[in-house]
């Protein structure tokens, strides 16, 4: 029954991408032309992640220099980004189901490359606080127009692969921001740091507006009925499928984005006195940790995008459940694998230890983007992808490091500020278990549930 039903999806989606470039979609697009869009759009995601990933590492030096708490940099890591990314997120997403993607990612860029220099004059927690909101409504312009543009010029057969490729701007933005960021810092300054990320930002949004075109035929749009909100929310209510993946994908940004604001923090408190000894001459610990975690979370960051969309897509071919299947596992053992690296004694046996639970972690990118822009009629797509990104935005990045912070708190006042970190970490490790089950669970309705008219 799953056979004959993924051929159906399968036959019904390329006539519809058929029908898109009659239109002047995807037909209109060479193929070369659309791997220059998506090579943009890669370039696009992973300037997002290095902007919005880069105050990870600089936020010890930061701490020190505007006397802030745990809790205050969680705020700048997570909730102040998080809450205006996820609330308008869904309001350009409409835009973008009815209007210029490329237009739209361009302003965008523009937008939160000027706030992340912003935060490189920041002179208080407020003034730091706002820049980071900044930031925030600029990168809710990046993600759904992105999603819904490279699946307008891709099919079923190579979806989940297209947009782990676009996914590579986590790891990579991950690791330049880590790894430059902690050396830009070392040697001129954590401002210095926000400066030269912002630069690449302004260049990339002139080249992507004015070399991407819109594949849609905007015209024949505006020539018909133009779904509602409600509409959208009517379609996506009756996808069941949809929202255990964004129930399992909130559990997972908890662990990923919580953890992620307090690694350095973490590296530099427990294992600090290593890392002092085992520093290349002339350099702070803070670039060892920097270019270490820059390394391991990037590399098999995107071993694991790459790995996720290329078996999924391979999978999907026999058993579409493998949407659900395979990022399912993957968190499943990310978990205890997660744990070891909390465990481990020493600097070196923790980094390396580091590159499992990122490797499973990353796996499932891939798989579930493509699975929820394959649940939903082309008019949604933008739509579908602006509300999982609302739910692990604001779960996962809101709220994991301000919960980690204030528990950090909390546990250093008796256990010291490097045991009240660890054990502060490890409360978030039962989050990918539950996100995998999730996705499991969510394996029962994806066959039925993906859009066959």
């Amino acid at each position: 029954m799953a056979e004959t039903a993924e051929e159906r999806t399968l036959t019904h989606a390329t006539s519809t991408d058929e029908r898109q470039g009659g239109e002047g979609g995807v037909a209109n697009i060479s193929p070369s032309h659309r791997r220059y869009i998506l090579m943009l759009l890669l370039v696009v995601s992973t300037l997002n992640f290095l902007d919005r990933q880069i105050i990870n590492i600089l936020v010890e030096p930061i701490k020190q220099d505007l006397h802030l708490a745990d809790w205050q940099r969680g705020m700048l890591t997570g909730l102040s980004f998080a809450l205006f990314y996820s609330v308008l997120g869904l309001p350009i997403a409409r835009l973008a189901d009815r209007s210029n993607r490329p237009i739209i990612i361009g302003v965008s860029l523009l937008a939160w490359s000027g706030f992340t220099a912003l935060c490189g004059i920041a002179n208080s927690f407020a003034h730091l606080l706002l820049a980071r909101v900044g930031v925030g409504c600029g990168e809710a312009g990046g993600g759904p127009p992105s999603h819904s543009l490279i699946a307008d010029f891709t099919t079923p057969q190579n979806r989940a692969s297209a947009l782990a490729y676009f996914s590579l701007g986590s790891p990579i933005g991950t690791l330049l921001g880590l790894g430059l960021g902690a050396v830009v810092a070392d040697a001129f300054g954590w401002r210095m740091a926000f400066f030269i990320a912002a630069a690449p930002g302004i260049i990339l949004a002139v080249l992507l507006m004015a070399t991407v075109k819109e594949p849609r035929n905007l015209r024949a749009l505006e020539g018909k009925p133009k779904a509602s909100i409600k509409d959208a929310w009517i379609e996506l209510k009756s996808k069941r499928t949809f929202w255990w993946i964004c129930f399992a994908g909130a559990a997972t940004s908890v662990a990923t984005y919580g953890q992620g604001a307090f690694w350095s923090s973490f590296f530099l408190r427990v294992h600090g006195d290593e890392i002092s000894t085992l520093s290349p001459a002339g350099t702070g610990p803070l670039v060892l940790v920097g270019v270490s975690l820059g390394l391991v979370k990037g590399l098999s960051g995107v071993a694991g995008v790459i790995t996720g969309g290329l078996i999924t897509d391979r999978l999907a071919r026999r058993d579409l459940r493998s949407y659900c299947s395979v990022p399912a596992i993957a968190l499943l053992l990310a978990s205890p694998a997660f744990v070891l690296v909390m465990l481990a004694p020493g600097f070196v046996m923790a980094a390396g230890l580091l590159i499992l639970p990122v490797f499973l972690s990353s796996l499932i990118f891939g798989p579930s983007f493509a699975a929820v822009q394959t649940l939903v009629s082309p008019g949604t797509r933008a739509t579908a992808a602006a509300i999982l990104l609302f739910i692990l935005t604001l779960t996962g990045l809101g709220l994991g490091p301000l919960f980690i912070g204030i528990c950090s708190d909390i546990f250093s006042a008796s256990l010291g500020s490097a045991e009240g970190l660890r054990w502060a970490l490890l409360l978030t490790a039962p989050a990918n278990l539950i996100a995998g089950l999730a996705f499991w669970r969510a394996r029962r309705t994806i066959v039925q549930e993906l859009e066959l008219d």
